[in-house]
C-alpha cells in the first residue's frame, strides 16, 4: 500500500485534528465514520502507522468521506 500523493490529498475532503490524551484511530473511526474498523484510514492517511507515532499537541487530518479516501487506496 503506498501512500497519497499530494494531488491525490488535495481530491479528499479532511478535518484537523489536534491529537489528545486518550486518542486512539478507533476511536476516532467510530466518531466519524461509525465504524471503528476503519481506524486504519486515518493512520494511512496522515502516515502514521501507530498511535505512538503521534504525540499529544499534534495534528492529524481526518477525511471526512469515507468513500473517497477508499477509491484513492483502490479499494
Amino acid at each position: 500500500m503506498r501512500y497519497p500523493t499530494i494531488g491525490q490529498r488535495a481530491k479528499i475532503i479532511t478535518t484537523a485534528h489536534i491529537w489528545k490524551y486518550g486518542d486512539r484511530y478507533y476511536k476516532l473511526a467510530h466518531k466519524y465514520y461509525n465504524d471503528s474498523r476503519l481506524w486504519w484510514v486515518i493512520a494511512w492517511y496522515n502516515a502514521k502507522p501507530t498511535e505512538v507515532d503521534i504525540s499529544v499537541g499534534n495534528v492529524i487530518r481526518i477525511p471526512l468521506n469515507i468513500e473517497n479516501a477508499l477509491k484513492v487506496l483502490g479499494y
